[in-house]
């Protein structure tokens, strides 16, 4: 049932079970991969819980975009595994808090529009890389781990019921909303499956054989290392890594939740909601975290479009915590398996294979580069990073070869030279040899009517071609420059003619 005012927003109808339902399904999903990610950390599974709740009350309130979830996500810990090794878990949590200063500061100065600068393919190669992730993530709970301390396959009858609970989740997932939509498959696939295991007296994996989830409130607790120069020296690096890593996934998040649902998210509220709720993480025990790709998807897939199923996930994981652990711990962890791995089918950009042929092959390789280098090392700020680069170098080198000259003489024996395309640091050596000096006349005039002056090389090149005009005691003038050109040229010694009737002026539309 409908009510016409929205959490947080007045304007907009909520669906209060689906919210509600959702919510219940997000926590599912989030316990088994935060606890994973603690283990894998060396961490206490509780550092993982408590980064689940704390990340997902925090953005869920204060974030910039309805129907995004946050957690202890396993993009920011891996980063953070060799700090812990060497120095402990209270540089942690120094480190946790200080990249969330660092990602609020990029919310406050609204540096969080820089996302727009990543381009489609990398989108497409960091998606693909994830969803290879969340499935091979899922395969490692086929495993367990021997009296010995070696982790082996699962062998015989236990491989065959975790293969056929597992394969049981996915149908549900898959078939029950062909049927109907009423109630999330996730959640519907997690209690059918726990229904079977309990009913038939089914002994298989479950949630306990990760670990214990029972505990406390998260107490206030400042981390206890020394305040010193020295300190910040160690926590500086690991935590300007995790603030990149946590805002380039929370906001390739935000950009696919805005497609999905066709609304706008705000990316510097969402970066100032991540650097408070990693803050709060580093004083109350939490690891830390970001928006999470795979339970968003869950969230979206069970219907949820408000900040209300955001908040009943995290409450949900503290009730777990305080009191459901017993009830929650023998969920088997085939069901959340199923669950996982048909939220990493659906992250998969199948789109991007069956138009593979009509990509330009710099775009192919920019995607399979950022999948690769997503898969293999698990970082996906470098993943993106690499790829914005390769993106942008193609784009550079394509302009560069875009640099026009139409060339004329008026009777008056003036020369025009019509310039097309960008004037930057990629163009200007085929800029400069499209002139010539010794044999232009008298007077020389460059039209930049459809071009434009970008950079200081673009700068550097018109001072020098200017001082070889000089040299020939010829004159050199610049027409149909933009305000910003003239700008950037006011100390450049070549003679400029404005006309100021015709010059274009740029701006750039503010962020509302």
């Amino acid at each position: 049932m409908k009510n016409t005012t929205a959490l947080f927003d007045f304007s907009k109808k909520i669906n209060y079970k689906n919210e509600l339902l959702a919510g219940f399904t997000v926590a599912m999903t989030m316990i088994p991969e935060s606890l994973s990610f603690a283990i894998l950390a060396g961490l206490s599974p509780l550092t993982g819980l408590y980064a689940a709740f704390i990340m997902g009350l925090v953005t869920a309130v204060f974030g910039g975009r309805p129907g995004m979830v946050s957690g202890g996500a396993g993009a920011t810990i891996v980063v953070l595994i060799a700090l812990i090794k060497t120095h402990g878990v209270e540089y942690l949590f120094a480190t946790v808090v200080l990249a969330g200063i660092f990602q609020m500061l990029v919310g406050i100065f609204r540096w969080g529009k820089f996302v727009r600068l990543i381009p489609q393919p990398v989108m497409y190669g960091f998606l693909n890389g994830l969803a290879v992730i969340i499935f091979m993530a899922q395969v490692e709970q086929f495993k367990v781990i021997r009296e010995n301390g070696i982790t082996d396959w699962l062998q015989g009858t236990a491989l065959y019921i975790m293969l056929g609970l597992t394969l049981l989740t996915i149908a549900i997932v898959y078939f029950l909303p062909k049927i109907t939509k009423v109630i999330p498959a996730s959640l519907v696939a997690i209690l059918v499956v726990f229904g079977v295991v309990i009913g038939f007296g089914i002994h298989t994996k479950t949630v306990a054989d990760i670990a214990s989830i029972s505990g406390n409130l998260p107490s206030f607790h400042i981390p206890d290392l020394p305040f010193s120069l020295n300190t910040l020296q160690i926590i500086f690096p690991y935590a300007l890594v995790m603030a990149g890593v946590g805002l380039i996934e929370s906001l390739l998040t935000l950009s696919m939740v805005d497609e999905i649902t066709n609304t706008k998210g705000n990316a510097n509220k969402e970066s100032v909601a991540q650097g408070l709720a990693n803050i709060t993480n580093g004083f109350f025990g939490g690891m830390g975290g970001c928006a999470m790709v795979a339970q968003t998807l869950v969230n979206l897939n069970a219907g949820s479009r408000a900040r209300l199923s955001g908040i009943i996930a995290s409450i949900t994981i503290l009730i777990i915590i305080l009191v459901g652990a017993p009830f929650i711990e023998k969920i088997p962890m085939a069901a959340l398996v199923g669950v996982m791995m048909m939220v990493a089918i659906s992250t998969f950009q199948w789109v991007s294979i069956s138009i593979i042929n009509k990509m330009p092959k710099s775009d192919i390789f920019v995607g399979i580069t950022v999948a690769l280098i997503t898969i293999i090392l698990h970082n996906l700020a470098l993943a993106v990073l690499v790829g914005v680069i390769i993106s942008a170098l193609v784009f550079a080198w394509d302009n560069a070869k875009r640099i026009r000259a139409r060339k004329y003489t008026d009777e008056n024996g003036v020369k025009y030279y019509q310039i097309s395309g960008p004037l930057f640091f990629g163009s200007v050596t085929t800029f400069i040899d499209k002139f010539d000096p010794a044999n232009d006349p008298d007077q020389v005039v460059i039209d930049f009517k459809e071009s434009r002056i970008v950079d200081m090389s673009a700068i550097d090149a018109l001072d020098k071609l200017s001082k070889k005009y000089t040299q020939q005691n010829k004159k050199l003038h610049l027409r149909h420059l933009s305000e910003d050109c003239r700008k950037m040229l006011k100390n450049a010694e070549a003679v400029i003619e404005v006309n100021v009737q015709d010059d274009p002026t740029y701006k750039v539309m503010p962020e509302k």
